[in-house]
């Protein structure tokens, strides 16, 4: 029973969701792309107080920066650091 009330509670979801998933995946690309300029500003020129913070992170955002910079319309890397392309 408690099985057939999950499935049911998610199949709702999905329904309630269905129509907005594209500007959910909008969205969120949108704060992915903000969170990427934040922590890329730097190398780029762009004073970025929380730098220290943020270096920490490079290694697992490395993988993301290629489709970034690809989506922000710059054809090549824009830093000397990260070879992407």
């Amino acid at each position: 029973m408690l099985d057939k009330l999950k499935t049911l509670v998610q199949f709702y979801e999905e329904v309630l969701n269905m129509p907005h998933r594209q500007e959910i995946a909008r969205k969120l690309r949108d704060e992915d792309d903000l969170f990427l300029l934040l922590l890329y500003s730097e190398m780029i020129g762009i004073p970025n107080p929380v730098y220290y913070y943020t270096l920490e992170l490079y290694p697992y955002m490395i993988e993301k920066f290629h489709d970034w910079h690809l989506r922000m319309g710059m054809d090549k890397s824009p830093m000397t650091g990260i070879r992407c392309c």
